[in-house]
């Protein structure tokens, strides 16, 4: 029988490093959305119930474009952290590792699918 204290059995486990900077960076992320959304939501319902043609040449100009991207860009980003932290803190193994890949490349991607649009729409 072992008689460990909690402090005994956590000794020599350390921290993983990352923790901190993960924490930050989803912070981080999560103030810019704080702006960028009521910034998307106000630009984009200038656009909204438009013909396809209003929609392309209110997105050809320049500041509507760029606050859409910029809050697909750090949305689907801050979504891929969380994520992230939840398949750490409850799938372990070989599957973290692969859940944590398939879901990189699932929001990397829409990422990128959802900047594709918003270039074709302004150019």
């Amino acid at each position: 029988m072992a008689f460990l204290t909690d402090r005994k059995r956590a000794v020599g486990w350390g921290a993983a490093k990352s923790g901190t900077a993960h924490h930050w960076a989803m912070k981080k992320s999560s103030v810019a959305l704080l702006i960028l959304v009521p910034l998307f939501v106000f630009t984009f319902g200038g656009a909204l119930g438009g013909t396809y043609e209003e929609v392309t040449a209110y997105f050809a100009r320049p500041f509507p474009a760029i606050i859409a991207a910029l809050t697909i860009l750090v949305g689907f980003h801050h979504f891929n952290m969380g994520v992230q932290v939840l398949i750490e803190d409850y799938v372990h193994g070989a599957m973290e590792k692969i859940l944590i890949l398939v879901m990189t490349c699932l929001s990397y991607g829409a990422a990128a699918v959802g900047l594709f649009a918003i270039a074709r729409l302004a150019l």
